[in-house]
């Protein structure tokens, strides 16, 4: 059996919270110099790689600047940080509600993306955490929509993170979700909705597909009621991209501040923090894959438009 090759780690620290890009140079090819592949692979715009290897921005594995006519070496590792543009920052506090030398137990807030990804790189919960808890192997054992707030669970040793990402894959971490949305008398509840959900790469909706083989399960629970809202208890069994809200909304109780079901709203200023989804993951329970030991985490956090929905509706 053949070993994959070593990757040497990365020569170039992290950046408020964030690894550098990383770039291996294929093994086959006709540039003559790792200059001529990057402006072909990364199409960064006139000059720019230029600009960076002018400026010694680019570096091998031995963390030396790659020279401008430094010749291509196949399978070669070359690192760089990306310039990334302003962000908003999220104004709302990133709570750690346990932390030992394995795990990191997070409380998000709504607004704060998981991890980096398209515009959204510094502001998010895992390079918020690395530098506000001076862990820079913090990596994500599983993910929480942007807009959606609640338990996320993190690793701090590198070699163990696949052995709690397991525990979600495998369905073996229990989670609870709370979420505000309009009441129905005609809709009888506890109900377990089962459905096929497929999302298309570039679309923002997911949909359910009518007759197939159900990939989806939901258990959805009335807590109270009031005003002609509801607080519901949502326990997913499987989890398929925005399967929660796809169900409530499938149910007719699309939930509150939701911009995607049953309608996509147009985009929001990255600036505008008024009316977060009302879903919180509530609940995260299992039982430690390395310790043993058992795990039963609850967010302190309410749903605005249930405590108090003047406010949220503003």
């Amino acid at each position: 059996m053949r070993r994959k090759p070593r990757i040497p780690p990365a020569p170039l620290p992290q950046r408020d919270g964030v690894d550098p890009v990383r770039v291996k140079l294929p093994h086959d090819g006709a540039w003559a110099t790792v200059r001529d592949h990057l402006v072909e692979r990364l199409a960064a715009g006139p000059g720019v790689i230029d600009a960076m290897l002018r400026d010694g921005r680019i570096v091998g594995a031995d963390g030396v600047p790659v020279a401008p006519d430094a010749p291509f070496e196949p399978g070669t590792f070359v690192w760089f940080h990306r310039d990334l543009p302003p962000e908003v920052p999220v104004p709302f506090a990133l709570d750690v509600v346990h932390r030992d030398e394995h795990i990191v137990v997070v409380d998000k807030p709504h607004f704060l993306a998981t991890m980096p990804r398209g515009s959204h790189v510094t502001q998010t919960a895992l390079a918020r955490l690395r530098t506000q808890l001076g862990i820079p192997s913090l990596g994500a054992a599983h993910r929480l929509d942007r807009l959606t707030a609640g338990l996320l669970l993190f690793t701090v040793r590198p070699e163990e993170r696949g052995a709690y990402q397991t525990l979600f894959r495998d369905r073996r971490v229990h989670k609870e979700y709370e979420a505000v949305a309009p009441y129905d008398p005609a809709v009888p509840l506890p109900r377990t909705v089962r459905s096929h959900i497929e999302k298309d790469r570039g679309v923002i909706a997911a949909y359910e597909v009518e007759g197939a083989e159900p990939n989806s399960e939901s258990v959805v629970e009335l807590i109270e009621h009031r005003g002609g809202l509801g607080r519901y208890r949502l326990t997913p069994h499987t989890g398929r991209t925005h399967q929660l809200r796809v169900h409530m909304n499938a149910l007719g109780l699309p939930i509150l501040g939701d911009p995607v079901y049953p309608v996509v709203t147009g985009p929001v200023a990255p600036d505008d923090f008024r009316r977060p989804l009302q879903l919180l993951a509530r609940v995260l329970e299992f039982t430690d894959p390395v310790t043993g030991a058992p795990h039963r985490f609850a967010s302190r956090r309410t749903l605005g438009a249930w405590t108090a929905y003047d406010a949220w509706d503003q």
